[in-house]
C-alpha cells in the first residue's frame, strides 16, 4: 500500500471516530416540548438586515410578524442596506399593517463609509435602537412558524442561558443543486446540534439565534471581529461563549426550525461557502479549527489519490472502497438527523452526491483562505 493511501486511510479512521461521535450525541439529545403555561415574559427583538430580497421580504416579514406570541412582547426591525429594488417600498407597506415593525436604513448611518461586512454594522445598528431584553436574528430569505418566539421564551426561562442556537433547513424544489445543498446543510445543523448540546464545540447559523442583548454588550458586541464579513453568528458566540460559559445552548425542536432558500446556481453557492470558509482560521474555539483541518485534509487526500489513481496499483479501488467507508459512517449519522427534520427521503441521493462533495470541500475551503467572493453584489476580501 502506497503511503498516500496510509495517510488518508488514518485521517478517514478518524473521521469515522469524530462522526460516529457526534451521532451518540444527536441521539441523546431530548426534543424541546414547550408546554408553557406561565405568561410570556421575554421582550423579542427580531432583526432582520436584507439588500435587495424584493423577492422573499413579504413572506419573510409576515412570518415573523403573524407569531403565536403578544404583540406588545415582540418588534421586528428591519435593516435595510442600500437595497436598489422594491424592498424599501415594500416594507413600508408592510409598516402600515403592523406598528411594531421598524425599518432602518443602514445608508443613513455609514453616509458613503466603505466596509467588509456589511450585515454586521446592519445589526450593531439595529441592536443599538431595540427596545429586547432578547436579540433574535433570522434573514430575509427564511420562513419562521408561529411558535418561533413562544419556543424561544419557553426555553429562556430553563436555566441560565445568555446564547441561543435554533435548527434551520434549505428548503428543495427537487433539483439535483437543491437536494446537494439540502443534504450538505442537514449534516452541518445535526453537528450543530450534537456538539454544542454536548459542550464540546460552539457551533450555530445566523439564520435561527438568540442572545441577550446585555450579553452582546457584554463581550463588546462585534469588536475584534467586525474586519470579517462573515462570522456574525458563530464568532460572536464564541465570544459570548468564553464571558459566560456553561450558557450557550441549542434549541432542538421541530417547531423551531427556520427554512431558507438554497442558491439556485453553483455560482452562488460555491461563493456562499467560500463566505462561510473564510473565517475558519479566526475560531477562538480551536477545536472546531482541528476539526475543520481534519475534514479539509481527508476531502484533499481523497481528491488527490483520485487524480493519481491510474499510477498507483489497484489505486481506484482503494480510493472507492474509502469512500463507500466514508459514505456508511457518514449516512449512520444522516439517518437520525433527516429523521428529525423530516427529510429522510433526499437520503438516497447522498451516496452519489460524495464525488461532488469532495471537489466542492476542497475547493471552497482554499478559496475561503486565498481567494475573494462576491455576496450580494459586492466583492469581499
Amino acid at each position: 500500500m502506497s503511503l498516500i493511501i496510509l495517510i488518508i486511510a488514518v485521517l478517514l479512521a478518524a473521521y469515522c471516530v469524530l462522526i460516529l461521535m457526534y451521532r451518540r450525541w444527536f441521539l441523546r439529545l431530548p426534543v424541546f416540548i414547550s408546554g408553557q403555561t406561565e405568561k410570556p415574559a421575554c421582550f423579542f427583538s427580531v432583526i432582520i438586515p436584507a439588500r435587495n430580497e424584493e423577492q422573499n421580504i413579504p413572506t419573510c416579514l409576515l412570518s415573523a410578524l403573524q407569531q403565536q406570541y403578544p404583540t406588545e412582547l415582540f418588534e421586528v426591525i428591519f435593516i435595510n442596506d442600500h437595497s436598489t429594488d422594491r424592498t424599501e417600498e415594500l416594507v413600508r407597506q408592510l409598516q402600515q399593517r403592523f406598528s411594531n415593525l421598524v425599518l432602518l436604513n443602514l445608508a443613513d448611518e455609514l453616509q458613503d463609509q466603505k466596509l467588509n461586512s456589511y450585515k454586521k454594522k446592519s445589526i450593531e445598528l439595529a441592536i443599538s435602537k431595540s427596545r429586547g431584553n432578547w436579540i433574535v436574528c433570522t434573514d430575509a430569505d427564511c420562513l419562521v412558524g408561529p411558535d418561533w418566539l413562544s419556543n424561544f421564551d419557553a426555553f429562556a426561562r430553563q436555566g441560565n442561558k445568555m446564547f441561543i442556537a435554533a435548527p434551520v433547513m434549505f428548503s428543495s424544489d427537487g433539483s439535483f443543486l437543491s437536494l446537494f445543498q439540502q443534504l450538505d446543510f442537514l449534516s452541518l445543523q445535526g453537528i450543530t446540534a450534537a456538539s454544542v448540546s454536548a459542550g464540546y464545540h460552539t457551533m450555530c447559523n445566523g439564520a435561527n439565534i438568540a442572545y441577550q442583548k446585555k450579553a452582546f454588550v457584554a463581550v463588546n458586541g462585534f469588536e475584534g471581529i467586525d474586519r470579517l464579513a462573515s462570522g456574525d453568528d458563530m464568532l460572536l458566540m464564541h465570544k459570548i461563549g468564553e464571558k459566560y460559559p456553561g450558557a450557550l445552548a441549542y434549541l432542538f425542536a421541530p417547531g423551531s426550525i427556520v427554512i431558507t432558500e438554497p442558491m439556485k446556481t453553483w455560482k452562488e453557492l460555491l461563493n456562499q461557502r467560500i463566505r462561510w470558509a473564510s473565517k475558519a482560521d479566526s475560531y477562538r474555539d480551536r477545536s472546531i479549527f482541528w476539526v475543520l483541518f481534519l475534514v479539509y485534509a481527508l476531502n484533499f487526500g481523497l481528491l488527490a489519490l483520485l487524480v493519481v489513481s491510474p499510477f498507483i496499483v489497484n489505486g481506484f479501488g482503494y480510493w472507492l472502497l474509502l469512500v463507500i467507508i466514508k459514505t456508511m459512517v457518514e449516512l449512520s449519522f444522516m439517518v437520525p438527523v433527516t429523521r428529525f427534520f423530516g427529510q429522510t427521503a433526499a437520503l438516497g441521493w447522498f451516496p452519489i452526491m460524495q464525488p461532488f462533495h469532495i471537489a466542492y470541500t476542497v475547493i471552497a475551503g482554499w478559496l475561503g483562505k486565498f481567494g475573494t467572493y462576491e455576496w450580494k453584489g459586492r466583492k469581499v476580501k
